[in-house]
């Protein structure tokens, strides 16, 4: 596969990625693929997909979301990352995205989303219904409960959920809603206008399904709890065709599942895109 370094301009800070193209032969469509929480375009699956989306012929984009890694800079020592994000931002993002792919040729492209890249994909193709297949790797829920249930598992805020929310809207309604706050659990450091977005702003993925007409496929590991990662019930309210799949002994981030999690994307994309078998 050829691979080709891209920035996508957005009102304020570009998006980085690279978009893959299948080498000898002209793509047969495209797959967009956001990342997950704190995440980017070169770990997880937006890393590991490519080389066998490619070899079925899809040209791919992987890119970074404004709100990418935990914190980090650019050009200067103007912090920036997923500490900072807002959900208006990811959504235009991955909008943008599209369209950059759309100039390419490809207005209507598979999307898979991991983790929060995959709450945030049904979002977008919610917004996309000419979308021709959704892959969801561990989508979260999202919602407003997302900060609570994450949080009894130790994520986020932990048992400190009241006390950190009070703390973020004291610190809103000052006129510092940028100051970052420390979290006791993953992501560690985030900002009050970021943590009460989370908690007010995220997507619902059960509430958005009977808009999601484009087949499904919706993909997590055994080890990840169901209120978190709801499957069925996504399966349940889906507007179209939606399969699930659950990989054995397998977490979050597919470590030593990679291969596993690979085939049976790229199989389900043949079946459902070629009737191949």
């Amino acid at each position: 596969m050829r691979a080709t370094l891209v920035t996508i301009p957005t009102d304020t800070t570009p998006l980085e990625g690279v978009f893959y193209e299948p080498e000898g032969k002209a793509p047969m469509g495209a797959v967009l693929l956001f990342h997950g929480n704190t995440m980017n375009f070169y770990v997880g699956a937006p890393r590991f997909l490519p080389p066998t989306l490619t070899d079925l012929g899809f040209a791919c984009l992987a890119f970074n979301r404004r709100g990418h890694d935990i914190l980090g800079t650019r050009d200067s020592r103007a912090a920036e990352g997923a500490a900072f994000q807002l959900t208006r931002e990811a959504i235009a993002d991955n909008r943008l995205a599209a369209e950059w792919l759309a100039g390419k040729g490809f207005p209507h492209p598979v999307v898979i989303g991991h983790s929060n890249g995959g709450t945030l994909a049904v979002r977008h193709v919610a917004d996309h219904p000419d979308t021709q297949a959704l892959v969801l790797l561990s989508a979260h829920c999202g919602g407003k409960h997302l900060v609570v249930r994450a949080s009894q598992t130790g994520l986020l805020a932990s048992d400190r959920v009241e006390e950190i929310t009070a703390r973020a809207r004291e610190l809103v309604a000052a006129g510092r809603g940028g100051e970052l706050m420390l979290l006791p659990g993953w992501w560690y450091v985030v900002t009050a206008e970021s943590f009460l977005d989370l908690q007010t702003e995220l997507p619902d993925i059960v509430e958005l399904a009977p808009r999601i007409r484009c087949p499904v496929l919706y993909l997590r590991g055994d080890r990840e709890p169901e209120e978190l990662y709801p499957t069925e019930a996504f399966q349940r309210r889906a507007g179209g065709p939606c399969t699930v799949e659950i990989v054995r002994n397998c977490g979050h981030f597919y470590v030593g599942h990679e291969k596993t999690v690979t085939e049976v994307v790229a199989n389900w994309l043949a079946r459902s895109l070629t009737g191949a078998t």
